[in-house]
């Protein structure tokens, strides 16, 4: 980090001024003239067909521009998942279609002056429908006689329709059942995870209209602005170049807004009206007609040497992905593919199937089936630890994959394609077991005896992985050019999610420039006026974007050496840029500002200066990160409080460190509420129960624990400046060591999310009964 003025710095966000200050930063901060409130009717049954549906009062009615049902757009089948083309995940979806598949799922749209008027509209719509067998448990759903959810011909990509199966994972390396056979030892337990939900501050918003040249413009609250535009083109069948997509900050996406949700019924309410539309979800259609985390039951087995070597390593996950099949696959593979390989076993198998059922869609969410995984993975190795009689810590040294290793499972476990190994080039991850535990004071705290009252201290850990960019996918670019002033304006189509991806971005610039941040102006996310980018997700802005930015910036620091280089009469290679200036490294020092030097290319050169660049990686490289919690377990009531939570991450090189713990802390909260509190729930019709937050219960200010967070920086060869990503890796480490916290607490084991005091109180009883 010697030596460098802008990368490795807390410098000042560079959209702080306007977040501070209210200007128009949010997709809902525009007041357009004549513009509309489109709603969506939501179906009432978990399952039905549309029968008969009649619009003529809606229509009728004075205010209301559009109604729209199946019979008036196009049949388009589609995944409104924001990945690659072509895209891993089923085509399944209809923007409207006259068959329902859950509580919510659409039934027709309006677009009305006002949200009342809208709303009215709504209720005045008739609908016969014919209601099927809602298929609710995903345990039934490959039942014999189970009603079959995808039944249309025209759906794409379903691995196996008739049993309502969307994806199909079985792969591996080795010989597990030999591998299972030469081990000493042998433990099995079946997991359990629940249906989060996002909660971002800002819910889903669209703002939709046609410019002056009969343009669809879309603004809108996304991660994935070149996705959506790509999907809506497609859907409402009209060309990409007649679209325009703009994603302004965002208020909050953690995965769920790497969907394209209301974007394409935005657009066709505002094609059919001739009048913007704005559609935005409630909160309460925000936690069931959204996305959630997919709900999982895994069963993990191990094979080990009595010495603690793991052998082999068999994960069995079955999964549901909801009504459609977004992300179905690729979660899931995810949850194999980046949690096995966390140890060194010779031999690994992984096998899920993922279901349909009548139940809210799962998607895209932070972590992106790892937190399932290492919930899994994590208690089973503390487990397994403890009856060898080894200190975890211990085991997981003796275990976890190192640096120079190769990560042969991820050549057969991808996001929906084969992929190369990873090869592990950087890894902090026994430091920051170290220095976790020692922030804890783990070794010390294990060692006391607990006294005689109902208040139970425990210590627990887990150790976790993830990755930075999907390997050989992900892709993005990045433009720069000079301006009178010796500014650089930089185009990047990356997404800042509101985790300060234009500021990293901005500081990779210019740190390669060798100039001060405030002499980078960034555009990012806009679809007209920046260079392609896949977009915001699988931790990917840093190391790819921020790549491209680094090669362009590259680029153009040869252009504006090169015409230094005249003006100083100096080869190249004895000049430097920092400070805003060019200056000669030799004992003669001469120098040229940035802004002079812009002068004179464009107006005695006449030349431009700028040029641009785009970057992928073919590897995957994994973050590390040590969780380790202390909690307090009340015997009386189950209550289960954390005390302190110390998370160490290895993300290469922090950009801007301040931001990177702030990464690190908001993806700690939604673990803790993951762990603990978190869960959608459903009643016997499919119908959501909690879906506000009074009832749904996330950890605010107040409920969070003592947190400890420690950057161990390494040095990623593939990433710019040494960077790598450090925004999902630490969610997945709470569950499991707040559950491992709570045995060494109360010599208790739970095995299903969330945790909550009746079920510790469950366990607790069931043991004294054993006894």
């Amino acid at each position: 980090m010697s030596g460098r003025n802008v990368v490795g710095k807390n410098v000042r966000k560079v959209d702080g001024l306007k977040l501070v200050t209210g200007g128009a930063a949010f997709t809902d901060d525009i007041q357009l003239p004549g513009m509309l409130y489109g709603k969506i009717l939501g179906s009432p049954h978990a399952h039905a067909r549309l029968k008969r549906i009649d619009t003529r009062k809606a229509k009728a009615l004075l205010g209301v521009h559009a109604v729209l049902t199946y019979k008036d757009v196009p049949r388009v089948p589609h995944t409104t998942a924001g990945q690659s083309w072509p895209e891993p995940s089923p085509y399944d979806t209809y923007l409207l279609d006259s068959k329902v598949r859950y509580v919510g799922d659409r039934v027709a749209a309006v677009a009305a002056e006002s949200r009342a008027i809208a709303e009215r509209a709504l209720r005045l719509i008739e609908v016969e429908y014919d209601v099927l067998p809602a298929v609710l448990d995903m345990e039934q759903a490959m039942a014999p006689g189970a009603a079959v959810i995808h039944d249309e011909s025209d759906s794409k990509g379903i691995h196996d329709r008739e049993h309502n199966v969307a994806g199909y994972i079985h792969r591996g390396i080795g010989d597990v059942e030999q591998g299972f056979r030469e081990s000493d030892c042998i433990f099995e337990r079946e997991f359990r995870t629940q249906r989060q939900q996002h909660c971002p501050i800002e819910p889903h918003i669209t703002i939709s209209w046609l410019d002056a040249n009969d343009r669809l413009v879309i603004r809108t609250s996304t991660q994935v602005p070149y996705h959506t535009r790509r999907q809506v083109a497609m859907i409402l069948q009209i060309p990409v170049s007649r679209v325009q997509v703009i994603k302004p900050r965002i208020g909050g996406g953690f995965g769920g807004k790497q969907e394209m949700l209301l974007e394409d019924i935005a657009g066709a309410l505002a094609m059919a009206a001739r009048r913007p539309v704005k559609i935005e979800y409630t909160r309460e259609e925000e936690f069931y007609m959204a996305r959630t985390r997919h709900p999982q039951i895994l069963r993990m087995k191990m094979g080990v040497k009595r010495d603690g070597t793991i052998l082999a390593s068999h994960m069995i996950v079955l999964a549901t992905t909801g009504a459609y099949g977004s992300h179905a696959g690729t979660v899931q593979g995810n949850t194999g593919s980046k949690v096995l390989p966390l140890y060194r076993a010779p031999n690994m198998l992984f096998h899920c199937h993922v279901v349909y059922t009548n139940t809210p869609v799962a998607g895209a969410f932070r972590g992106y089936g790892c937190p399932q995984g290492f919930f899994a993975q994590e208690t089973l190795a503390d487990e397994i630890a403890r009856e060898l009689g080894m200190d975890p810590l211990e085991f997981h040294s003796r275990n976890v994959i190192r640096l120079g290793d190769i990560d042969r499972l991820s050549a057969q476990l991808g996001e929906g394609k084969e992929g190369l190994p990873r090869v592990i080039r950087s890894c902090g991850l026994p430091q920051c077991m170290e220095r976790g535990a020692e922030a804890i004071g783990w070794r010390e705290k294990r060692a006391k005896t607990q006294d005689g009252g109902h208040l139970k201290r425990g210590v627990g850990m887990a150790c976790t992985m993830q990755g930075s960019g999907i390997a050989g996918v992900d892709w993005a670019s990045a433009f720069l050019k000079m301006n009178e002033d010796g500014a650089f304006f930089l185009q990047a189509g990356a997404a800042d999610v509101g985790g300060g991806a234009d500021t990293v971005l901005a500081q990779i610039a210019a740190e390669t420039l060798g100039v001060t941040i405030d002499k980078i102006v960034i555009t990012s996310g806009d679809t007209d006026s920046t260079p392609f980018d896949v977009g915001a997700y699988a931790s990917s802005t840093t190391i790819i974007s921020g790549g491209a930015v680094k090669k362009a910036a590259e680029k153009v620091r040869a252009q504006v050496l090169g015409l230094a280089s005249k003006l100083l009469d100096t080869p190249p290679d004895k000049l430097e840029c920092a400070n805003n200036e060019v200056f000669t490294t030799c004992a003669c020092r001469k120098s040229v500002s940035m802004s002079d030097l812009a002068m004179h290319a464009l107006y005695k050169e006449k030349l431009q200066i700028m040029d641009g660049a785009s970057h992928f990686n073919t590897d995957s490289p994994p973050p590390f990160c040590a969780t380790f919690a202390e909690v307090e377990v009340d015997t009386e009531t189950g209550q289960v409080r954390v005390v302190h939570l110390a998370t160490a991450v290895d993300p290469g090189v922090a950009i801007h460190p301040k931001l990177a713990e702030g990464q690190v802390e908001g993806a700690v909260a939604q673990g803790l509420g993951y762990a603990l509190t978190e869960e959608l729930v459903l009643d016997g019709a499919g119908r959501p129960l909690n879906a506000n937050f009074c009832d749904y219960k996330m950890f605010s200010a107040k409920d969070m624990p003592k947190l400890t967070t420690i950057l161990v920086e390494t040095d990623e060869p593939l990433g710019p400046f040494g960077a790598k990503s450090i925004s999902e890796v630490p969610i997945n480490g709470p569950a499991p060591a707040i559950a491992n916290a709570i045995f060494d607490a109360v010599g208790v084991r739970i095995r299903k999310l969330p945790i909550r005091p009746e079920d510790v109180l469950k366990a607790l009883r069931s043991e004294v009964a054993a006894q």
